[in-house]
């Protein structure tokens, strides 16, 4: 097989062309794309008529799987989840702001795979944010004040019982099954800068919204810190814009991106299949 991999001339991202992943893959081209998606962080694969059982086998030529907590895998699966939102559901976005996934587990995974089923005619893109060009760029004052420091990270605002998605969110009659916990507000501790642990490469690591504080610092003083840091590192400098289409299969590296999902298809039903690559 030879790869094609067309930059998407955004700050990261490429689409890949030239592989059947319907079909078992040979360890050189494995390499290959692992090659391709350290350096340009998210990858497209267009055109591909997957199962299943397809897409776990691609995952697993990167990882074994990651944890999902707090939602339901779909029927028969213990690792594929499915990011579902039906034509006529009135509930908030999932996923809308920005974040790296499971940044609050003491592992979290290493990339997310997302496959896109069905896929409306306007709407949902999916924005990623560089962040090692967010820190590349970043003014020395600002990377001052995060070096050194660790946050912390929790999914109690999503997650917990009086969270975004909890007890609140379960008469909207949502198509994902999301399971609140009190587990949702535990905490893990990350640097906010941190190296690739493949590459070496530095860049931020998360962001406001799993992070809830920083280590050491009290709430007035790191609640503004945090918001700045977000205001900085979601720059559009730093983003592309994804655009899906039927039967495309995305992967992306969570250490150093930040992702968020897009409205912009009321009306329309949307459905994809996810499974997330757990840390090496």
């Amino acid at each position: 097989m030879t790869l094609t991999v067309t930059p998407s001339q955004q700050a990261c991202g490429a689409a890949v062309s030239g592989v059947n992943l319907s079909q078992p893959v040979d360890a050189a081209t494995i390499a290959a794309i692992r090659t391709a998606w350290l350096k340009h962080h998210v990858l497209a694969f267009p055109d591909q008529l997957l199962s299943d059982d397809d897409l776990e086998r691609f995952t697993l030529y990167f990882g074994s799987f990651g944890e999902d907590p707090f939602i339901a895998p779909i029927p028969g699966r213990q690792h594929i989840i499915a990011v579902e939102r039906r034509a006529d559901e009135r509930s908030s976005l999932f996923a809308e702001t920005w974040h790296s996934d499971w940044s609050f587990q003491a592992r979290p995974p290493a990339g997310t795979c997302l496959y896109g089923i069905t896929i409306p005619p306007v709407g949902g893109d999916t924005l990623f944010a560089n962040q090692h060009a967010a820190l590349d760029a970043m003014p020395d004052a600002l990377r001052k004040r995060l070096e050194g420091r660790m946050a912390i990270h929790s999914a109690k605002r999503a997650y917990a019982p009086d969270g975004l998605y909890g007890k609140g969110d379960t008469t909207r009659a949502r198509a994902m099954v999301i399971r609140p916990s009190k587990e949702a507000e535990n905490t893990e501790r990350h640097p906010l800068i941190r190296k690739h642990p493949e590459t070496g490469r530095e860049g931020v690591f998360g962001c406001f919204g799993y992070i809830i504080g920083i280590e050491g610092m009290a709430d007035a003083e790191a609640m503004p810190l945090l918001m700045e840091l977000y205001q900085w590192q979601s720059r559009e400098a730093f983003q592309y814009r994804h655009r899906w289409q039927p039967n495309m299969l995305v992967m992306w590296d969570n250490r150093s991106l930040l992702h968020a999902a897009t409205g912009g298809y009321a009306g329309h039903h949307r459905l994809l299949h996810r499974t997330t690559i757990a840390a090496a």
